[in-house]
């Protein structure tokens, strides 16, 4: 394989229900840094039919080039529809990095792409950075449940694949200003080569859970001791205009649906407030939520580790110190 003619980063770009997916903007941004240490374009694949306001909105947050592939057998998301097209695209035009969100899509698709196309994959990066003496991609991410930050790279092969986690990177700003360009690229594909047909789409009847995009979340951990605890976070959440979340030993404890899961075997976040209720501080939670803008933490033990990494901390009952938060924001 010659290495040297790989060139540009790609992000796969996702959207579902004609709008894009926020991890397609994180991608871009964290993208956009790589590409410019490494003084190449960065490019977007957006794979669908009749999109073309998607195509031309992904312009605004600094790409270099948009591939629209368009056809009408990805007017709904296909598995192997979007494998074949992404995987045909990539051995044409070669890209020397390809990043993937690590989402229910993303991790369907990447691991058939990079198979179809011989290269690895690092899955749930959560971080990445180049090392300029020979161009790779150090793709870090936790490992041994959380305990250790692996860092893998990938030497003889191309593109070099990454999986990253939704809610780890920053979203690249929205600017009126476009450079880049639109490349409408039509895929070989036939009905025959998809064995699989939408029949119907369900619409979710349970309340679904943003995580990613929350400015504030209100989180509870093995402190809470109940599953009824939820409904006072929950009421808090409300009054701050915000979601609940939740640790490991929450949901396992059958208390709160696994949709609400912080940490690192659930969603990465990010927000402006987050406020730990009863949650120690493990390792493997911490990894979910350490890059919040503000940690607030509340917990009877003074010893608990998350005092050690919160910004503002309260030794106390939860079930005092919530309703006395409730009651002191009705006064305000």
């Amino acid at each position: 394989m010659d290495l040297n003619s790989y060139n540009n980063v790609w992000v796969i770009g996702e959207q579902r229900q004609g709008k894009i997916q926020p991890v397609t903007i994180e991608l871009i941004g964290e993208g956009r840094k790589l590409a410019n240490q490494l003084n190449k374009k960065l490019a977007v694949v957006i794979p669908g039919n009749n999109i073309d306001n998607l195509a031309e909105d992904l312009l605004h947050y600094g790409v270099d080039i948009v591939y629209y592939l368009k056809h009408e057998l990805l007017e709904n998301f296909s598995t192997q529809g979007i494998t074949i097209a992404v995987s045909d695209l990539i051995l044409d035009r070669k890209p020397e990095i390809v990043l993937v969100g690590a989402t229910s899509i993303g991790r369907d698709i990447a691991p058939r792409i990079a198979g179809r196309v011989g290269t690895g994959l690092t899955a749930d990066c959560t971080k990445l950075e180049i090392d300029l003496t020979d161009n790779k991609i150090l793709q870090t991410r936790p490992a041994f449940g959380g305990n250790l930050m692996a860092t893998i790279i990938c030497p003889k092969n191309r593109p070099q694949m990454s999986t990253v986690r939704p809610g780890v990177m920053e979203k690249a700003p929205y600017t009126e200003e476009v450079k880049g360009t639109i490349e409408v690229v039509t895929p070989n594909l036939k009905p025959e080569m998809i064995h699989t047909k939408l029949v119907e789409i369900l619409e979710l009847k349970k309340r679904l859970v943003n995580l990613t995009d929350a400015k504030i979340i209100v989180s509870g951990g093995r402190g809470l001791k109940k599953a009824e605890g939820f409904e006072l976070l929950r009421k808090l959440a409300d009054k701050l205009g915000g979601e609940v979340g939740a640790s490991r030993a929450a949901v396992d404890s059958g208390w709160i649906d696994q949709s609400h899961q912080i940490g690192q075997t659930g969603t990465t976040v990010r927000p402006t407030v987050y406020i730990a209720c009863g949650i120690s501080g493990a390792i493997q939670h911490l990894a979910g939520m350490s890059e919040s803008k503000y940690i607030v933490a509340i917990n009877k033990d003074p010893q608990a580790p998350i005092f050690k990494v919160c910004d503002y901390g309260i030794v106390g009952d939860l079930y005092d110190v919530i309703p006395e938060m409730i009651e002191w924001i009705d006064k305000k």
